[in-house]
């Protein structure tokens, strides 16, 4: 057994290693490992819950019994509650949230895309000319641009998309017009062949602007012998930059979502802090229920081996004439009372042995190792000698700097007040300016038209027409001013005024969280004080009424007292030993209560946020080697 239990310890400790975390399968995320250029496209796995229970539930096993002290559940709780699993996944949420927030969000007014097939560069081509000069014929013009704006919905400014984009595409089209014009073409049937390139690079700040770089590059070949330039391309480089200057404008107003996502993710300990804290008191409480039922049980078969013997001697004293049968009937009904009591306390075991096998396993009552065995608890309800309490304003000071899910409300009582600056901006109107720039280039294959020849400038290929781009030999620069009043604005006012509203309720909340708190630890307080009380007044109550019990047994023993004086002295003597278990038992869970409402229930029980976070508590069980059934 010496060399199990050592084996035992090195399992233990080899768990607890690095090496042997690494093994196990985490949650987290698994990003993927592609090459850099593919990898921003590829999913994020994440990995298979796990529903397996942990090696320290079976190791607690010992011959169809599963033996369990207070430290040993929560250890169990930690590695294989639901509820804590589930918690473990929030921080991980909050992580991807801030990520997606750092990458931005759509910006109001974007244009929106426009089409890029069939279109030519201004004086390229019969079409190009065509524009150039402002005529529009019936056979087909150049594509307009859509002019309209993409539209966002969202209380307050959408922020910035920071994330950069890089969009490119590539258009081949072959195209038949007709001409019913042909002073221009000489043709009545128009055949282009064209290669349009474009390609864009926009960047996203967090003032409220972003600045776009779009190249573009057209070729063009046709039948038309009236071209000057056939075939020709036309390449062009522009740059923009747009900014907000009202509504939308600042870099804590555009980055109020990452804020908001980075608080919530140094606060993920806080929610999951409350959780682990609900779980350990959850715990402690089913397994202290069980041991004052064990308890209990002690005390009904006590309470029938009493029965049981009194109506045996009144039976003997039946058969020796010295007592008439109607006088055991009391007898009789105190023994049947007595083996339901026990019955009903051997039900209450198996219900909370459940209640408690839930909270500390995940496969629950499907693993029938689990499912059919007994828990046998280690611990024994024990009333100290004093308490150890500090004063009643020492409490709940402790309890508001150390409650999580107090700071956690105060928390998010801050983010909600980042998250305003979004409606308070949203009320400002809209005015943005935008510069851009941009140069363009054309060259071809000159061709004679009758007298008129092309200049020799745009005679050349696309080296030449780069050249005049990067020359600046044809720039065009231009900014613009524009804005939107919306009459009345009451939507956005109103917007502000829910927001203010709902962040008033939300002040109200925090203190009356607080107020609550400070009555939570002085109900604790007095609980555990009168738990106390009733437990100390209980005891001295059983004493007392084990005496009367003996003393009436040792009347009717002389045939001073009946048996109905007996058995209501046995009764009286239960309920005197329930009261004392009752007592006891409040007292514990005035305990733990006044440990919760005061935030000090995880220092209390040993427990630490990074065990609980990897589902692994080092320490080994307490569980001896040999245990004897209780």
């Amino acid at each position: 057994m010496n060399a199990r239990r050592i084996g035992a310890a090195l399992l233990a400790v080899f768990s607890a290693s690095p090496a042997g975390i690494a093994q196990q399968i985490g949650i987290e995320p698994q990003h993927p490992r592609s090459p850099l250029v593919s990898r921003p496209y590829e999913p994020v796995e994440a990995p298979p819950v796990r529903l397996a229970d942990s090696d320290r539930l079976r190791s607690l096993l010992r011959a169809g019994k599963l033996y369990l002290n207070a430290q040993d559940c929560i250890a169990l709780a930690l590695e294989n509650n639901i509820d804590v699993e589930v918690a473990r996944y929030q921080p991980l949420l909050r992580a991807s949230n801030l990520e997606r927030a750092q990458a931005g969000g759509a910006l109001a007014g974007v244009p929106s895309g426009a089409a890029n097939a069939s279109t030519v560069a201004s004086g390229q081509g019969v079409q190009g000319s065509q524009a150039a000069a402002g005529v529009n014929t019936n056979g087909g013009g150049p594509q307009g641009r859509g002019g309209g704006n993409a539209t966002v919905s969202q209380i307050g400014p959408v922020a910035q998309t920071y994330d950069p984009l890089f969009q490119a595409s590539a258009t081949f089209s072959h195209r038949s017009s007709p001409q019913a014009n042909v002073v221009q073409t000489i043709l009545t049937n128009l055949i282009q062949n064209q290669r349009n390139y474009s390609g864009s690079y926009q960047q996203g700040f967090a003032s409220g602007g972003s600045a776009t770089v779009s190249f573009a590059d057209h070729y063009l070949n046709e039948n038309a012998p009236t071209d000057l330039l056939n075939p020709s391309v036309a390449p062009s480089i522009a740059v923009s930059i747009q900014q907000s200057l009202l509504q939308g404008r600042g870099v804590a107003l555009n980055t109020r979502n990452i804020t908001v996502a980075r608080m919530n993710l140094n606060t993920s300990d806080l929610a999951f802090r409350t959780q682990v804290t609900n779980t350990v008191v959850a715990v402690l409480n089913a397994y202290y229920a069980l041991v004052a039922d064990y308890d209990g049980l002690d005390a009904q078969r006590a309470a029938l081996g009493t029965a049981q013997a009194f109506v045996a001697e009144n039976r003997r004293r039946v058969e020796l004439g010295a007592l008439a049968p109607v006088d055991t009937i009391t007898g009789e009904n105190q023994l049947a009372s007595s083996q339901l009591a026990l019955d009903n306390a051997l039900v209450g075991i198996r219900e909370d042995e459940v209640r408690l096998k839930n909270l500390i396993s995940r496969t629950g009552l499907a693993e029938p190792l689990l499912a059919a065995a007994e828990i046998v608890p280690l611990d024994h309800l024990t009333l100290p000698a004093s308490d150890e309490i500090d004063p009643l304003p020492a409490l709940m000071e402790r309890a508001r700097h150390n409650r999580s899910d107090l700071l956690d409300q105060n928390a998010a009582l801050e983010t909600a007040k980042i998250s305003a600056l979004g409606t308070a901006n949203g009320v400002l109107p809209q005015v943005q300016v935008l510069a851009s720039a941009s140069q363009a280039g054309l060259a071809g294959t000159p061709r004679v038209v009758g007298r008129a020849t092309a200049n020799p400038y745009f005679d050349g290929g696309t080296g030449n027409a780069l050249g005049q781009v990067f020359r600046r030999n044809f720039p065009t620069e231009s900014i613009a001013v524009g804005g939107r009043l919306t009459v009345n604005n009451g939507q956005a006012q109103a917007d502000f005024g829910i927001d203010q509203l709902q962040l008033r309720q939300q002040q109200l909340n925090v203190a009356k969280g607080v107020n609550q708190a400070d009555v939570d630890v002085l109900n604790a307080v007095v609980a555990l004080r009168q738990a106390r009380a009733r437990h100390e007044a209980a005891a001295a109550n059983r004493v007392l009424q084990e005496q009367l019990l003996d003393a009436e047994q040792r009347k009717f023993e002389l045939g001073a007292s009946t048996a109905y004086n007996v058995t209501q002295q046995q009764r009286d003597l239960m309920n005197a030993r329930a009261a004392e278990l009752s007592a006891l038992v409040a007292y514990q869970s005035a305990r733990i209560e006044l440990d919760r409402t005061t935030g000090a229930t995880l220092e209390a029980n040993h427990v630490t946020l990074d065990e609980a976070k990897s589902g692994r508590v080092i320490r080994p069980s307490a569980l001896p080697p040999e245990q004897a059934a209780r």
